[in-house]
């Protein structure tokens, strides 16, 4: 995660490209479509290609377009941002490599580390937005463009930070305050956080602390939810659900990639749990079930709203 907070995302419309193909008329009745300049000139005008996960048509993944935050094409090779651990440092903001791509006039060839060959139609939708199409699929992605220097890694960190509590397999608590009342959760040493979807997703130990993380018995099971706290962007409410209604709510907030805050909001005693044993999503192959299945984020419409 970027360490300095960037004040707004700016849309740069510095280069005005214009529509990417054009109709040139043959003769009375032959139309045909004329790039303007290369599809390899369009992908490369802007340094990061947020993926609009949410406006997202078809039924059928795009497996590594519909786990990355980010995409980048640079000189060939093809770049994704999977983890919000080190969003914004990780390859200097591009992320790391995971394939290849080329062009042939408006198609994109992707060569994916572990997802394989795709060959995909690119239509330009407007200076910064293109919609990628995949004819054997009938599925569409939408990706807007960015400069890294504009590009707001700190919104995408905390619209989705449920993401990054998915991102260690085991939280370790590290510190506890000397102030605040006694309570139950005191003797809580291991936080784990799974993947949103029906049922249970955390789970909590009480076992020492410094044990292998093999080692570690959960002796509890229940729901978390992260919800937003009104006009604050980067902290947020988390609730753990330990037999309703004796839920315990924390605000959440983060101290840096592995290392959390937890403000016991009914006590007032402030925890802080690191992070161990980091799940590297570059491909579908490393970490949990969360890549495969549970990868469509929720992307906030605030941030959205400012890529118009």
């Amino acid at each position: 995660m970027k360490t300095i907070k960037l004040l707004s995302i700016i849309f740069l419309g510095a280069i005005a490209l214009s529509a990417c193909t054009a109709e040139v008329i043959i003769d009375d009745d032959t139309i045909i479509d004329e790039p303007r300049i290369s599809l390899n000139a369009l992908l490369n005008s802007y340094e990061i290609w947020y993926v609009d996960v949410e406006r997202t048509k078809g039924n059928v993944e795009i497996p590594f377009f519909q786990k990355a935050f980010t995409v980048s094409f640079k000189n060939g090779a093809f770049y994704a941002n999977n983890n919000l651990v080190g969003l914004g440092s990780n390859g200097n903001g591009f992320g790391l490599d995971v394939g290849y791509y080329d062009t042939n006039r408006m198609e994109l060839e992707i060569d994916h580390d572990i997802d394989g060959f795709y060959r995909l139609v690119i239509s330009q939708l407007s200076n910064n937005e293109i919609e990628v199409y995949n004819r054997s699929t009938n599925t569409s992605y939408y990706l807007i463009g960015y400069q890294r220097n504009s590009f707001d890694y700190d919104r995408v960190f905390y619209d989705n930070i449920h993401y990054f509590l998915q991102e260690y397999e085991t939280w370790e608590k590290v510190y506890t305050s000397e102030f605040g009342a006694l309570n139950a959760f005191d003797n809580e040493n291991y936080l784990r956080f799974e993947y949103f979807g029906a049922g249970d997703n955390f789970k909590s130990s009480e076992d020492q602390n410094g044990i292998p993380i093999d080692d570690i018995y959960y002796d509890y099971t229940g729901h978390y939810d992260v919800y937003d706290i009104a006009n604050i962007f980067d902290k947020k409410t988390l609730t753990l659900d330990y037999d309703s209604p004796d839920n315990e709510i924390f605000e959440l907030s983060v101290i840096n990639d592995s290392k959390i805050q937890l403000l016991h909001e009914p006590s007032g005693t402030v925890y802080h749990f690191k992070g161990l044993g980091q799940l590297q999503f570059k491909n579908a192959k490393n970490g949990s079930k969360s890549v495969q299945n549970d990868i469509k984020r929720l992307k906030k419409a605030d941030f959205l709203k400012l890529s118009k």
